[in-house]
C-alpha cells in the first residue's frame, strides 16, 4: 500500500506541527498533495481509468478549497505551505 500508518506520520511530521498533528490545513494539503502526486503517476500510465481521474479531480479541489481557506486566514502559512510543497510556479 501507498499510504501507511508511518508514511502519514512523516507527512504530519514534515509538514505539521508534530507526528500527530492530523488536523491543520498544512498538514491536511501536504498529504492531498502526496496522494495527488501518486495518481497523476498512475494515470500516466492508465489513461482509460476514469474513477481514479474522478478521484483526483476531487482531491485537487479540496486542496484549492483549503488553500483558499488558509489564504483567507493567515497569508504567510499559505505562502509558506506553497514555497514548502513547490506547488506555483
Amino acid at each position: 500500500m501507498y499510504l501507511d500508518k508511518e508514511k502519514k506520520q512523516e507527512i504530519f511530521g514534515q509538514y505539521g506541527k508534530s507526528n500527530t498533528d492530523t488536523g491543520s490545513a498544512e498538514s491536511q494539503i501536504a498529504l492531498f498533495s502526496y496522494r495527488i502526486s501518486r495518481l497523476t503517476e498512475h494515470l500516466k500510465s492508465n489513461k482509460k481509468d476514469t474513477v481514479t481521474s474522478k478521484a483526483l479531480s476531487k482531491l485537487v479541489g479540496s486542496r484549492r478549497r483549503l488553500l483558499d481557506y488558509l489564504k483567507d486566514r493567515d497569508i504567510e502559512r499559505y505562502r509558506a505551505i506553497v514555497a514548502k510543497l513547490g506547488l506555483r510556479k
